[in-house]
């Protein structure tokens, strides 16, 4: 099954970056044109510059946002704004949050991971991904060879015997504790005591992965080992490049958060939206609940109710939402997904993308109109977008629970792309995976 590995990670040198707040970043896909300008100007070392540089107008193949990367992790390196764990380490991470007024905290453990290929079901993926990204991933790979953000994956720890591992690690003193200007804080432990590695290792080993976030990581990771392989003999199976680092997180941490990414749409014509709802009663029961302060309580809770398949709908220029029930799920189902699985065939986002955008609306997903849906774990955003005519609608979700992750992921099929959002995102630029 799975295998984990400590590793030397590189982190920033805390004699010279004092203040920690300031450098590190989200990971690439979550950095907004002016969230990326801000992060630029927040400090001189801040890692935006290793995990998504600028890009210029006049950039060149020898002259590029991964060359200038490269170049400014050499210097880093050279300056030891960068240095190496002086011993190999499996890191324990806890991520501090607020969301919708509660505080979290998600526990992680940063290792490597081996790089499996996914027929093996030892790393188990539940969605599929988009091309650029990946290629993006890959590119930027080559030309640093490090891991500058994790893959999240999910394990499974019933008896809590991880969980009773790690509680005695916390005992030490933590080698990182910051809170950065966005409200999170994160503090880790460098595990590096060999019977608590050995341990740890021993209890994930017997049991598969899951990808949760950074299907595009994993997948870039994977092509980048199989080309370091292609031609070589006598490699060594432990090379720092058959692994990726990878933050995992137990499948009931209460800190694990799923978000839904709800689909927002634009560019529809006057007589298409304005025919929408009548079209929609073809294949759904449209019930309408009109704006109140409990919206979304009561939205939750129709949504959340096991008797069908329900989406959520706002529209321009309406003072209420509506509510969409599956007529026949079972004929739907079987007529539209005849090669996946029951778990697919009963999901709201694969009866939202296949029949409403795909269908319904005639919205290619993946072509040319993939700039006409966009995606929201922001709820109330979103409909405030579709309220101020900033978009036209927007069809909303319930979230995914990681068991009905693990259970599509169990029967070899994937939930369509940007299915979940895991909230928040682990974070890049406090450790760092060197592949040379």
């Amino acid at each position: 099954m799975a295998e984990i590995q400590p590793f030397r990670g590189l982190r920033y040198n805390q004699s010279i970056i004092e203040d920690l707040s300031g450098v590190i970043c989200p990971p690439y896909d979550v950095i907004s044109p002016s969230f990326h300008e801000e992060l630029h100007s927040r400090n001189e070392h801040n890692f935006i510059r290793l995990e998504d540089a600028r890009r210029n107008s006049n950039d060149t193949p020898t002259n590029n946002k991964y060359t200038r990367s490269a170049a400014t992790l050499k210097q880093w390196l050279e300056r030891k704004i960068l240095v190496p764990e002086q011993s190999p380490a499996i890191y324990l991470h806890d991520h501090y949050f607020h969301l919708q007024g509660r505080d979290h905290v998600r526990r992680g453990i940063i290792a490597r991971v081996r790089l499996e290929e996914w027929d093996k079901m030892i790393i188990r993926p539940h969605e599929n991904i988009l091309s650029t990204p990946k290629e993006d991933r890959h590119n930027l790979l080559r030309a640093l060879r490090v891991n500058t953000s994790p893959v999240l994956m999910m394990y499974q720890d019933p008896e809590r015997k991880i969980a009773s591992i790690l509680a005695k690690q916390t005992k030490a003193k933590s080698i990182i504790d910051t809170a950065i200007p966005e409200g999170d804080k994160h503090e880790i432990w460098a595990i590096t005591d060999p019977e608590a590695i050995r341990q740890l290792s021993e209890l994930i080993s017997g049991q598969p992965l899951y990808v949760a976030d950074g299907h595009h990581r994993y997948t870039s990771a994977l092509a980048y080992k199989n080309e370091q392989l292609a031609g070589k003999l006598n490699t060594s199976p432990d090379a720092a490049f058959n692994f990726v680092m990878t933050t995992l997180v137990d499948f009931a941490d209460p800190g694990l958060i799923i978000l839904a990414p709800h689909r927002v749409v634009c560019g529809l014509s006057k007589s298409v939206l304005s025919g929408l709802e009548e079209k929609l009663k073809d294949s759904f029961e449209v019930t309408e609940l009109p704006k109140s302060p409990d919206i979304w309580y009561k939205l939750d809770t129709i949504l959340a109710k096991p008797d069908g398949i329900r989406i959520g709908m706002f529209v321009r220029g309406n003072d209420k939402f509506f509510v969409l029930k599956l007529k026949d799920p079972g004929t739907v189902g079987q007529s539209m997904f005849p090669d996946h699985s029951e778990i697919y065939r009963n999901l709201d986002v694969s009866i939202l993308d296949h029949l409403i955008l795909q269908k319904t609306l005639e919205l290619g997903i993946g072509s040319g109109d993939e700039k006409r849906v966009s995606f929201s774990h922001d709820r109330d955003e979103a409909v405030k977008q579709v309220a101020k005519g900033e978009q036209q609608v927007v069809f909303l979700l319930k979230p995914v629970k990681p068991e009905l992750i693990k259970a599509i992921s169990d029967v070899k099929d994937k939930m369509p792309r940007k299915s979940t959002y895991f909230y928040p995102k682990a974070p890049a630029g406090l450790v760092v995976n060197p592949l040379f």
